[in-house]
């Protein structure tokens, strides 16, 4: 017979409910603050509806989303396999840089061939971010987040270093990098854009994000190799047990990420950037990844869906001001969003736990229940007839 389950087990189960629910808190709190400061909640989010439902406003949450979804599968990967890759920004920053010099320095070949070259630097930078902090946690236990966090500031450094070296900066005024080639540039054509309506910086990135979610899809659920990744991430005592090579797994996945995280600085730079400016502060786009690897709850597909939530959030909150509301605003809805998905675990475990605890004693009362008693009530039933 089935049991009935609690209302506390049946909403554990429920992961999308919980990420509506987190978003409609948000929201929520969000008019709460606009309320406090005397502005129309329905002028503002009438203003944040109406910028991204256009066509123009569409392609440009499309080229907003583009980085952070690159960011959130990176992120997203290294959960599935068990590892908490803080350092996407870092690889984000590097990837960028690497992408530049190239399109920088190599501007003159042709098309076809300098675009994957751009791709496939800013992806071996990324990597290679990536396998060093896995060589320092395999090799002598460094704890990998704080080792990812010191990264992402030499990233940052190191971006400002290279960005001012001759032949690499800006021969202008401006604080940057050269413009790259056009040749290295993904953006869709001048007419096509114009014919279409589309935001000035339209480009066909979002189609290697794609990419990269199929194969990021493929390899987790449909090979050998995301096994392996999935049964070091639930316990690596166990792998390490059934022949699986711990340490040569979490490098593997690190350096995935990594390439993740740097094609989405590449697709930055060769998309809308165009060139790299020398950094003031961090400019969020990994950690920016790991709230869209939350609400996407680390799936691939997931990760596509709540990249264009975000890029949709931070284009039409640039906007907001024209209605006199903060565009801070987006950052509480966003912070609050993540706080409550954060808490739906904790419901998750508690649900978790009271099936265990519900399990374990359905198997005490079987196992004192006396042997032959349901017989004996049958065999009386059939001497009442």
């Amino acid at each position: 017979m089935k049991q009935k389950r609690s209302v506390v087990e049946i909403i554990s189960t429920m992961r999308f409910l919980h990420i509506l629910l987190a978003i409609l808190i948000g929201f929520l709190i969000g008019a709460g603050f606009l309320a406090i400061m005397g502005i129309s909640v329905g002028d503002a989010y009438g203003k944040l509806l109406d910028s991204v439902t256009t066509v123009k406003g569409l392609s440009y949450v499309v080229v907003y989303a583009t980085p952070y979804i690159l960011t959130g599968l990176s992120v997203a990967f290294s959960f599935k396999t068990g590892v908490f890759n803080i350092g996407a920004e870092g690889q984000f920053v590097v990837g960028s840089m690497a992408a530049a010099v190239t399109g920088i320095l190599l501007g003159n070949l042709p098309k076809p061939l300098l675009i994957p070259l751009c791709f496939l630097a800013a992806m071996l930078a990324g990597a290679v971010w990536g396998i060093i902090v896995g060589f320092l946690k395999t090799k002598w236990g460094i704890n990998e987040v704080l080792a990812m966090i010191m990264f992402n500031w030499i990233a940052f450094y190191l971006s400002n270093y290279i960005a001012g070296l001759p032949g690499i900066k800006n021969t202008g005024t401006a604080e940057a990098t050269q413009t790259i080639s056009e040749n290295a540039r993904t953006l869709l054509s001048k007419s096509t854009i114009a014919d279409l309506g589309l935001a000035p910086t339209a480009n066909w990135g979002i189609l290697m994000a794609l990419g990269a979610m199929l194969l990021v899809w493929f390899i987790i659920d449909k090979t050998t190799l995301g096994y392996e990744l999935k049964a070091v991430g639930s316990n690596k005592f166990a792998a390490e047990y059934g022949g699986i090579g711990v340490n040569k797994s979490i490098l593997t996945a690190l350096a995935i990420s990594g390439a993740l995280a740097g094609l989405g600085g590449a697709l930055q730079v060769m998309g809308m950037g165009g060139r790299i400016s020398i950094f003031s502060s961090q400019e969020g786009f990994g950690f920016g990844g790991i709230v869209v690897a939350l609400i996407g709850c680390s799936n691939p597909f997931g990760a596509l869906a709540a990249g264009l939530f975000y890029g949709a959030l931070t284009y039409g909150g640039s906007k907001l001001n024209l209605v006199g509301a903060p565009t801070q605003l987006i950052s509480v809805i966003i912070g609050t969003v993540v706080f409550f998905i954060a808490i739906s675990v904790v419901l998750e475990r508690l649900g978790g736990g009271l099936r265990a605890r519900k399990n374990v004693i359905n198997r005490e009362d079987a196992e004192k229940a006396p042997a032959g008693g349901p017989q004996k009530e049958s065999s009386k039933e059939g001497d009442a007839q």
